[in-house]
């Protein structure tokens, strides 16, 4: 489909907070063109150097989109259509399906692509990255490698008072500067999860192109070695700052204080949601990760007493956030920064888009902040950025290989273009 046409907003609709605001001449002023839409809760993009976008559908599966403009679907789930293959054992519930796409850096030379995807090969079912070899015409994969096949999945038990199957699956896939894959993963509103040392789930991974640990990781002892980081609850997006090439997680908050933390090897971020910890009781299906109330009403004044997304006090060393979104849940998910001259005082700074859930007395939330975080990655000032198309549950935000933004929303595809 061809692009539409390309609007302005000016730049005097910009929205700051925090201190040390900057001039309206040194921020950009953005265009918007729409590159797909009509699509199906689009999840993740990944490109090669010419333009190439893999994308990932969350319900129906992995595509490609040549600098043409053509579009061809590679990878379907079981009950996709469009596909030049299909997988049985694929499928998506709730939050999970086919969600994070990455390219390998070598591409050129192996054309190996990464996705991360529920499935149903196991009883329980787990989550899997896998790799794929894409054809020199674009048009199919083969060579399916499944490369970590032990990511924790949520089964929706019938007793389970908090959401539904595939909840809290995590689920972005990057590759890091150092070549290094990182996989993000939720703790699927199970409280023993996030600080196990052996279950995968509210944890990063940091594997190379075979699933294996990469080194430097640094966990505790006993703790599988592919794992970068821990006590996480749903991070969804995770991005590598330009310059310092430090890694960010953005992550989902319970009810309150979404959060980004630089990440330290073998860091834990501090979330532990088990019953009968500091001095809570028991918990409805032993996970306490919305206390004090659970799934009572909620006065927004009482966010200060719910279980801390970073709880410093039973973990003193934990890694702790740059920005937490003013104690506020809005779903945030992806991240990426911005680079190159043309985005002026935003050059250097994070994106991190929200999918705008706003419950119990939190407004809701769709839009795209950028962060100028701190160099010591405890603090950040926000702009909320100027959207020259509607708003929507923004699912990825990525830098091209033309340094504009991509961010796409459930349906569209747009390409923001600093002027």
């Amino acid at each position: 489909m061809a692009p539409r046409l390309k609007t302005l907003l000016p730049v005097a609709f910009l929205c700051m907070t925090g201190s040390g605001a900057a001039l309206a001449q040194d921020v950009p002023t953005l265009t918007s063109t729409t590159v797909l839409t009509g699509r199906d809760a689009l999840w993740d993009m990944a490109f090669l150097p010419d333009g190439t976008m893999f994308f990932t559908e969350r319900c129906k599966g992995l595509s490609v989109r040549l600098p043409n403009g053509t579009v061809n679907g590679l990878l379907g789930m079981k009950d996709s259509k469009g596909y030049a293959e299909t997988a049985a054992d694929l499928f998506c519930s709730g939050q999970a399906g086919m969600n994070g796409v990455a390219v390998d850096p070598d591409f050129a030379k192996n054309r190996f692509i990464y996705v991360y995807s529920a499935s149903s090969l196991t009883t329980p079912h787990k989550n899997r990255v896998i790799r794929l070899t894409v054809n020199p015409e674009f048009t199919r994969v083969s060579n399916r490698t499944d490369i970590v096949t032990d990511i924790h999945y949520k089964q929706n038990p019938s007793n389970h008072p908090f959401g539904d199957a595939g909840a809290h699956n995590g689920g972005r896939l990057r590759f890091g500067p150092d070549g290094f894959l990182y996989v993000t993963t939720g703790d699927t509103h199970n409280g023993e999860v996030p600080q196990s040392p052996t279950i995968i789930g509210g944890k990063v991974l940091r594997i190379d192109r075979d699933g294996k640990a990469a080194p430097g990781n640094n966990p505790p002892k006993g703790f599988d070695p592919r794992i970068y980081t821990y006590g996480h609850r749903n991070p969804q997006g995770i991005c590598f700052h330009p310059k310092t090439k430090q890694a960010f997680t953005a992550e989902n908050g319970p009810w309150h204080t979404d959060e980004v933390t630089m990440l330290k090897p073998g860091g834990n971020a501090g979330w532990d949601p088990r019953p009968n910890r500091a001095g809570r009781g028991d918990c409805p299906d032993n996970y306490c990760g919305y206390m004090p109330n659970q799934m009572g009403a909620m006065d927004p004044k009482q966010r200060a007493a719910f279980m801390p997304m970073t709880d410093l006090k039973s973990f003193p060393d934990a890694m702790k956030p740059a920005w937490t979104n003013e104690g506020l849940s809005q779903g945030m998910m992806p991240c990426d920064f911005l680079r190159g001259a043309k985005w002026k005082a935003w050059d250097g700074r994070m994106v991190v888009g929200y999918t705008g859930i706003g419950i119990h007395g939190t407004p809701v939330g769709n839009r795209i902040d950028v962060l100028d975080i701190a160099p010591d990655g405890l603090s950040a000032k926000r702009v909320v950025m100027p959207l020259p198309m509607p708003a929507g549950r923004f699912r990825s935000v990525v830098v091209g290989p033309d340094g504009d933004l991509y961010v796409s929303t459930e349906s569209e595809l747009y390409r923001l273009s600093p002027k």
